[in-house]
């Protein structure tokens, strides 16, 4: 089993930054791989962006080269750099272990 605390969400004009972050705990061994969903109201659950324990990434079409995901491997912790955000990254944001973990879900609202 493994747990996941995420932190960071809130309130952003558009243009603005915010960052999520995403603690680990539990059985965590070998190679994994750690990301983010997110799911806007009325909207299907989405994959955002991804990172393996081995460091490679995948992001969405719509997030390439505003958001960049990152990893502490000692901390067991990812974050999820998001820059330039438009009201459409509205969503609650979800971290996610290897696909069958899931966190509680932290909400990002960008608005004027």
């Amino acid at each position: 089993q493994v747990q996941l605390v995420e932190s960071g969400g809130g309130l952003v004009q558009p243009g603005g930054s915010l960052r999520l972050s995403c603690a680990a705990s539990g059985s965590i061994f070998g190679i994994y791989i750690m990301g983010w969903y997110r799911q806007a109201p009325g909207k299907q659950r989405e994959s955002v962006a991804t990172i393996t324990s081995g460091g490679s990434t995948y992001y969405a079409d719509s997030v390439k080269g505003r958001f960049t995901i990152s990893r502490d491997n000692a901390k067991n912790t990812v974050y999820l750099q998001m820059n330039t955000l438009k009201p459409e990254d509205t969503a609650v944001y979800y971290c996610t272990f290897n696909f069958n973990s899931w966190g509680q879900g932290t909400q990002v609202t960008v608005s004027s």
